[in-house]
């Protein structure tokens, strides 16, 4: 049996001591993520009734079920939509709809957009990542690569006026694109909500009022 690496036992250490890993466990989530979540939109305000959101890169499902929770408590009489996407399989969430594919083929946005049945999307959020090499030289321009294809989604699919909240890694390319979407909508912010471990490069770029 091999062993695991150091790296791999802190991580492990880190992860099951994590304060947000068991309240996600305690209350029944699938990812402490979703409090990352929670916290976005608190803030912000970012949710009303009956609304239309795309979660891309949504497995295993933390924010699309903490969504369609929420979405339902503000208002059960008109509880919107949730549309999940991932390449990943994911077990099914009651109230969500699930789309298994990868977003970068056009017949899975084809398949997406038969979905929809031509509704005005109000809120895409990405919390994408690329599975992580540790090589920084590596890991960015993959990052940056599905950032600028969500935010091209974002840009076909959004309704005037709609948010985008996306995660992004700080580092080549970031300061760019963060200009991108000031050209694109009213209002961008950087956050880096509570559950994000310090030490991670992520931070989540909110912008909102899609021009």
């Amino acid at each position: 049996m091999a062993t695991r690496s150091k790296s791999s036992q802190r991580w492990l250490k880190e992860h099951f001591s994590d304060p947000y890993v068991k309240k996600a466990q305690a209350e029944g989530l699938r990812s402490r993520a979703a409090y990352k979540l929670e916290e976005l939109v608190a803030r912000d305000r970012l949710l009303r009734p009956g609304m239309v959101v795309v979660d891309l890169g949504a497995a295993p499902g933390g924010w699309s079920q903490w969504l369609r929770q929420e979405l339902e408590r503000l208002d059960p009489a008109r509880p919107g939509r949730v549309v999940a996407l991932d390449i990943l399989d994911m077990p099914p969430l009651a109230g969500v709809e699930f789309l298994h594919g990868d977003f970068r083929e056009d017949a899975v946005l084809s398949r997406l957009d038969a979905m929809l049945g031509g509704s005005p999307v109000d809120l895409v959020l990405s919390d994408m990542a690329p599975n992580k090499s540790g090589m920084d030289a590596v890991d960015q321009p993959r990052m940056m690569h599905l950032a600028e294809l969500a935010m091209d989604f974002a840009d076909r699919r959004l309704r005037p006026g709609g948010t985008f909240l996306i995660k992004l890694f700080q580092g080549t390319g970031f300061d760019q694109y963060v200009r991108e979407l000031r050209q694109r909508y009213a209002a961008v912010a950087i956050r880096k909500p509570s559950a994000s471990r310090k030490r991670s490069p992520e931070v989540y770029a909110l912008a909102q009022g899609k021009r």
